[in-house]
């Protein structure tokens, strides 16, 4: 007779007769649906990432139109003696952003000051902190509305 076989799990005697072959592949269910939770919340988080810097890169477009408008408006006081009151009265400043994302609008307050406006259009509109950008001038000193931060100072 026989001495007895040591007990071996059922697991690594079927691993035992199974040829290189015929060895289980792949993942299992769980490691899959681990891996798609973990590119889930890496795409949102950069998702949203992506959109609040392209928000803050469209706000030079204001910057550069409000910009164009005081360099306008200091040439057109240098010809006139005062601010003008109409943006068509301004060589090279329309009432329209360079890249369209913001409108512009001027309101002469007083004659030695004005304030321009650039309020968002479109998908800048969603731009929450910052929907509009103003530069009020007074007597030729400016002042960047409504916080540095809006200027990406």
């Amino acid at each position: 007779m026989k001495p007895a076989a040591a007990a071996v799990p059922l697991r690594q005697a079927k691993r035992r007769h199974l040829q290189p072959s015929q060895a289980a592949h792949g993942y299992t269910l769980i490691e899959c649906l681990a891996t798609c939770a973990l590119v889930g919340v890496l795409s949102t988080l950069a998702i949203t990432t992506w959109r609040q810097h392209t928000l803050r890169a469209g706000r030079l477009d204001a910057v550069d139109a409000l910009t164009r408008v005081q360099l306008a408006q200091e040439q057109h006081r240098a010809l006139h003696g005062m601010y003008s009151a109409e943006l068509g009265a301004l060589r090279n400043a329309s009432a329209q952003s360079r890249q369209g994302r913001y409108s512009l609008q001027l309101q002469r307050t007083a004659g030695e000051s004005y304030t321009a406006i650039a309020t968002a259009l479109g998908p800048q509109s969603q731009d929450g902190p910052c929907p509009a950008l103003t530069l009020t001038v007074d007597q030729g000193y400016p002042q960047a509305g409504p916080n540095a931060g809006c200027w990406n100072r």
